[in-house]
């Protein structure tokens, strides 16, 4: 598990577009790696719409975004493409990104225990290094204060 002050291993992952990413493509850039649990459902259509309808600001200060989750790269790309997100959706079918963010949880569903992405958002800076960490993240206010984050490490 990686935390705050410490470098990311290079990871890597299938990306839409038809393209693997590794952590090293970033380098120089700011990194916001957002993990949700599903495509196509509520919250994570208003997070991503969240992460779309700010895009600029994040350009602004260095930083690309990028979202996760479990579905295959083909229901990413569907998803991609109905919502317009400008930006990369990766596949993690073996949870190896889920596993090296710590963010695999049990959850309740419909009164079932079930193992789940608990919705969490990280910010790399261009070292490679964790310096931010939003864990069960309530979309309601959350890119705000991503953005937020990245102007007090900016400065702008």
């Amino acid at each position: 598990m990686i935390t705050p002050g410490n470098p990311v291993p290079d990871f890597e992952a299938s990306s839409t577009g038809d393209k693997t990413v590794r952590l090293s493509d970033y380098q120089n850039k700011y990194l916001v790696i957002y993990f949700y649990p599903k495509d196509n459902t509520p919250g994570c259509i208003q997070e991503g719409q969240s992460f779309r309808d700010n895009i600029e600001q994040f350009t602004a200060l260095n930083a690309v975004i990028v979202g996760v989750s479990r579905d295959t790269v083909r229901v990413h790309e569907g998803f991609k493409c109905k919502q317009e997100f400008p930006f990369d959706l990766l596949s993690d079918p073996d949870e190896k990104l889920c596993e090296l963010f710590d963010v695999i949880k049990m959850k309740n569903m419909y009164g079932k225990q079930v193992r789940g992405i608990e919705r969490s958002t990280f910010l790399i800076d261009p070292q490679g290094l964790l310096v931010r960490e939003w864990r069960k993240v309530k979309v309601k206010g959350h890119c705000e204060e991503v953005l937020q984050a990245l102007h007090e490490l900016t400065g702008n």
